[in-house]
């Protein structure tokens, strides 16, 4: 008697939208592998040079209906399990998909909400959850009958991009009018004309700002990290340096704000996948500045690994396949700090990367702009230099080690000249002409 052919092995099947040069690509594909599951890429980058890019599926964020349509041909003969999206570009696109696939994610609006500032401030409102007060600027209309009589300061934002590009405090009509200059600049390539003309208002909120990364599952939302944020953001730009975690706040007010991240997931519809939100926290309470249907963003999540069982991406992809495992955290404390750019101009160099990497507590160090790269600055800019990690048995030691290297790096940056205009853009002759 013949013997009955082997069963085949039946591989998990994954589907990640993400754009060619996201952070996020390695983390996934490493995530992937150790899961046994077999990640596909699509993405815009056809020509990429990652092989799983170029050998992934080519798609047209700016088409979604032909992007829709190309991954369905491609589920087709061997349908996916799941469905991922890296960041805030990607989340709607990767709901329409699901839809269409009758995959498990967020929907349509949900996604939306969760990328859409203005939008997300109505609903939190008209659901009682607490964000700052707000208005919308119609950028087809006269400017000054809309700003003469708000409350200042403000802080001014376009309703759609990330990484704090465009968002401004002002403390008169007079700073909003040239803020908005600036936002009408940084927005004019974007798509969606709503977008491009509206700028969202809203009070200046001081006090302490934290940032949460958690994962829904069911419409339950688990608490993987909260990040202190300890260096002071008060403005004009907000640029992000210092992420530690787990956070020096009281047991009860970390409880109460995962409560209020949860209240505003529910309120825009969120049920499944990763969720990063931002807040701001003072002695009047506690307000939602940002809920995002995605990780924390750039090389962040590295600093994870530090105090958690298993890589931030492994817990989304197994979330979204149906088999979430529960956060099992390490002892002791993580932090990252995103380089900032202390000038605008050239980079030539870098001095000091050795000796910083040498700190004590140092985990990792990685400069991700090269010698030649023109640097730009909040409220223009849009990345870092660079990433520096930092492990130990307290917050307080982590902060301490990260500034330390920090101190030890050295940037060398030349000033770049605009021959079109005669400008110098260098520190101390902004804007002087040659």
């Amino acid at each position: 008697m013949a013997e009955a052919a082997p069963k085949p092995i039946l591989v998990r099947r994954a589907l990640l939208i993400t754009s060619p040069q996201s952070y996020r690509l390695t983390a996934y594909l490493e995530a992937a592998a150790g899961l046994g599951v077999e990640l596909v890429v699509a993405s815009n980058g056809k020509h990429s040079l990652t092989r799983e890019v170029a050998q992934g599926i080519f798609i047209d964020p700016e088409d979604p209906s032909a992007a829709v349509a190309g991954i369905a041909a491609a589920a087709a003969d061997k349908p996916f399990s799941a469905i991922v999206a890296t960041d805030d570009a990607t989340v709607e696109l990767a709901a329409r998909i699901a839809g269409d696939l009758g995959l498990s994610f967020n929907s349509i609006e949900s996604a939306r909400l969760s990328r859409r500032k203005d939008l997300a401030r109505q609903r939190l409102r008209s659901e009682g959850v607490p964000v700052p007060d707000y208005w919308c600027l119609d950028l087809d209309r006269a400017l000054p009958p809309q700003l003469e009589d708000l409350p200042y300061p403000l802080v001014l934002k376009p309703v759609s991009l990330s990484a704090s590009r465009g968002v401004i405090r002002v403390d008169s009509a007079e700073e909003a009018f040239s803020a908005i200059d600036t936002i009408r600049r940084i927005t004019a390539s974007l798509i969606d004309e709503q977008e491009r003309l509206t700028v969202l208002a809203e009070s200046y909120i001081p006090g302490m700002e934290v940032a949460f990364e958690g994962l829904l599952i069911g419409g339950e939302l688990q608490r993987l990290a909260l990040f202190d944020k300890p260096d002071p953001l008060t403005g004009p730009y907000f640029e992000e340096t210092y992420y530690i975690t787990p956070s020096r706040l009281p047991a009860e007010t970390q409880t109460r704000i995962t409560s209020i991240v949860s209240q505003a997931c529910a309120a825009y519809g969120l049920n499944q996948g990763p969720v990063h939100a931002e807040l701001r926290l003072n002695d009047a309470g506690m307000w939602i500045l940002e809920v995002a249907a995605r990780t924390i963003g750039g090389e962040c999540s590295r600093m994870l690994d530090a105090v958690l069982d298993r890589p931030l991406e492994a817990y989304i992809l197994a979330a979204s396949l149906g088999t979430p495992v529960p956060a099992k955290h390490k002892p002791g404390a993580s932090g990252v700090l995103m380089i900032p750019v202390p000038a605008a101009g050239v980079l030539r160099r870098v001095e000091g990367e050795a000796e910083a990497a040498r700190t004590a507590g140092i985990t990792g160090l990685r400069i991700t702009v090269e010698p030649g790269h023109v640097l730009e600055r909040l409220p223009e800019a849009s990345g870092y230099l660079g990433f520096i990690y930092a492990a130990g048995d307290t917050p307080a030691q982590v902060e301490a080690s990260l500034r330390q290297a920090h101190a030890k790096l050295r940037f060398r940056i030349d000033p770049l000249f605009l021959p079109e205009t005669g400008m110098d853009n260098s520190p101390g002759k902004k804007n002087r002409r040659q």
